[in-house]
Order: C-alpha cells, then structure tokens, then sequence
C-alpha cells in the first residue's frame, strides 16, 4: 500500500494535519497541499492515484482545481471536501469530474472507508480483463470508452470514468431494473458509505449527456423506490 499516493488539498491546518496522520497510519503515501495553485502543481509533479479536494480554498478554488484535472486525467478518483450542505454544489462538483463528496464534519471511519472504496474500485476498472468495445450504442447516443466521450445529435461531451461505468453496466443490462445498491456496489464498491443521492447526482449528468431531452428521459428511466432502467436497447 505504500506505493499508493494521496493528494490532500486542505487550506485548515488541523484538518490536513489530521488527514495526513490518518491515511499516513493507513499505509498510503501522502501530499498535502495548502491552496489550489499548489495542489495543483503537486498533482502534475507526481500524479497521485487519489485526491482529496477541498473546495473553498486560496488561489484557487477546489472547483478549478478538478476542472484543471479532469483536462489531464479522467480516471484518477476525486473525493470533494465541502462545508456545504447545499444541493448546487454538490452537483456543481460533479458536473465537473468528481467523483464523490464528503460533507464537513465527518468522521474518519466514515473518509477511510470511502477511500478504500474508491481506491478499490479504481484498481478494478484498471485490471479488468474482460474485453470491451471501443464503441457502443446507448439508445441514440454513440459511447467512445477510449476516448471516454459521448456523442449525440452532433455534440460531444466528456465521460467521467464513473459515468462511463454506469452507462456500461446499464449496457450490459437492458430493460433490467437496477436497484440503487446494486449500481452503488458496482460502480464505487461494496464497502461505499454514502448516500444514494451520489448516484442519483451522476444519473442527473448522465441524462444531459445521453437524453435527447434531459427533462424528460426515456433513455435511463426512474423506477421509483428502486432505482433505476436502462430501455434504450432496442436502438443499439
């Protein structure tokens, strides 16, 4: 574990003290950063295999700073630290690439066990052996895994590797009703401690990607008090 490395972005010099013994104690190697300019610069030194990412932050917001990585790398997961407990930025967040979101306070059982997840997951999307297409039809939108893109009606937008896992889970599974725990077990990991309003958040951009019209799905439908159905198949 200790090749494994963590950039904590985190202006509260008691938090990133506290965050850096934590996961120090838990075997991974970390970096701290105290603003947004320097966490980035560290980022792009030694890219890290996690990232912990304050939001409000000096120099640079930690919303800039994520905007700023997910042009370099789609892939590495991303855990938003936020004070906040409005819904907007949450969603602003992961509009632009991150992957989960942790509320302050929060205990550190509840951060060790998301990293974990997170972590696990990751490794797992990079050592699945199973053959997937390059390309692939979700209903009337084109998925490029390669280029981790989605192309519909003219217009290309940016996947996530999240979003991308989601929408090949749902592929591999038409007309089947997904329960929230199941798409939470596949695409962060059995041992994820947040809440489904995460998932519920990515299915939200999922639509704007793939949803003809965004306000009234008929692609990825809502089975309400489930979760969620992929009906597009009979496009592919």
């Amino acid at each position: 574990m200790a090749s494994i490395k963590i950039l904590i972005a985190e202006d509260d010099l008691n938090l990133r003290l506290g965050l850096s013994d934590l996961l120090t104690d838990e075997g991974y190697r970390v970096e701290a950063a105290v603003d947004g300019q320097q966490a980035l610069q560290c980022f792009q030194a030694d890219r890290p295999d996690l990232v912990l990412l304050d939001v409000m932050m000096p120099e640079l917001s930690g919303y800039d700073v994520c905007r700023h990585i997910r042009q370099q790398d789609t892939t590495v997961p991303i855990i938003m630290l936020t004070a906040k407990n409005e819904e907007i930025d949450k969603v602003i967040g992961l509009e632009l690439g991150a992957d989960d979101y942790i509320t302050k306070p929060f205990g550190l059982h509840e951060l060790r066990a998301r990293v974990k997840a997170m972590l696990r997951r990751s490794r797992r999307s990079d050592n699945d052996p199973t053959p997937q297409p390059d390309e692939f039809r979700f209903g009337d939108a084109l998925v490029n895994r390669k280029r981790l893109e989605v192309l519909l009606d003219d217009r290309i937008c940016r996947l996530t590797l999240r979003e991308l896992t989601l929408l090949t889970f749902f592929h591999q599974h038409p007309g089947e009703i997904l329960s929230r725990d199941v798409l939470l077990n596949h695409a962060w990991g059995i041992d994820y401690q947040g809440t489904t309003r995460t998932l519920d958040q990515h299915i939200a951009q999922l639509r704007k990607k793939v949803e003809p019209r965004p306000e009234n799905p008929t692609v990825i439908l809502t089975a309400h008090g489930v979760g969620y159905q992929y009906v597009g198949a009979s496009e592919d």
